[in-house]
């Protein structure tokens, strides 16, 4: 489930394997990607729900470098990019943080 600011929900249905980053773009959601998921931006920054931000693989030492590039990190944000689904997160919760913005269609 993802979460913006207004507190609007979507949920998505996903499968194993597949990228948080691209379900959230095929949702509409305003998760840019600029690098294609290449870890050479920011712009797909989220904030892990508390809660499942222990679930998941530890971020690599290059994710931590470009997470130092975003804006309003938390101590739970990952890039939407580096999470490939396991059954294990099913319900999985994450927010946008409000400086988000897609400009793919602008």
């Amino acid at each position: 489930m993802f979460e913006t600011t207004r507190g609007e929900t979507t949920v998505v249905e996903a499968k194993e394997g597949d990228n948080l980053l691209s379900l959230a773009q095929a949702a509409g959601l305003p998760l840019e990607g600029t690098c294609e998921g290449q870890m050479a931006c920011s712009t797909c920054h989220v904030i892990v729900a508390k809660e499942w931000f222990a679930q998941l693989p530890e971020a690599s030492e290059d994710e931590d470098d470009m997470l130092d590039l975003a804006y309003g990190v938390t101590a739970t944000s990952r890039l939407s990019c580096q999470i490939d689904l396991t059954a294990e997160m099913d319900g999985l919760h994450v927010n946008i943080p409000a400086d988000s913005h897609d400009m793919r269609g602008a």
